[in-house]
């Protein structure tokens, strides 16, 4: 099923599709509805605008590209497996949490509390400003990842960055099996 150039602001707009393309649509509106595409399978989603709470919750399956969420988008990714995004913008709070097998590339993320208890990251080419990013996640990859954060990586495990910018207050507290190469590392407080 495709749904093209449409305007969503009802409660769970699309909510279980499957098998499914949205291309071109807003999910904006007076209605102000939330939750628009929870629990979907395999879908894509590309050239889109989030403005709404809550849209992507227990997503299994699925490509994201040059979807824009703006800062109302608040908890954006939350509890989704196996999903691929690219060239997007991700402005809203809370914008990853619980998710699986999540790659992200070519991305520009402003998210005060991102990415929190995820495992099985990969990150490529993506730009993120932060105050808490990935608490308590494991097995992440990153390359060409740059940061500007405060409290950054606390509880991770299993982690391999190449080529990345961090600038951060805190970095890397209470983690365990973490390895950077080429990379810069600006900080007041790494690793304890």
């Amino acid at each position: 099923m495709r749904f093209e150039n449409k305007q969503y602001d009802e409660e769970r707009a699309l909510y279980g599709i499957k098998d499914s393309e949205v291309v071109k649509c807003v999910f904006d509106g007076e209605a102000d509805g939330e939750s628009a595409l929870k629990e979907c399978r395999n879908i894509t989603v590309s050239n889109c605008d989030f403005r709404l709470r809550y849209p992507l919750w227990h997503v299994e399956g699925g490509e994201l590209d040059d979807i824009r969420m703006t800062e109302t988008c608040r908890a954006a990714l939350w509890y989704c497996k196996d999903l691929k995004i690219h060239n997007s913008k991700m402005y809203g709070i809370k914008a990853l949490r619980e998710c699986e097998n999540i790659t992200l590339c070519d991305c520009d993320i402003n998210s005060a509390e991102f990415g929190w208890r995820c495992r099985d990251i990969k990150v490529r080419n993506t730009s993120l400003s932060s105050e808490y990013p990935f608490f308590e996640c494991r097995n992440m990859e990153f390359d060409g990842f740059r940061l500007q954060g405060k409290y950054s990586f606390q509880y991770v495990e299993n982690v391999v960055m190449r080529n990345c910018e961090l600038r951060t207050k805190d970095a890397f507290w209470h983690a365990k099996s973490v390895t950077v190469y080429d990379s810069v590392v600006a900080g007041e407080y790494l690793g304890w």
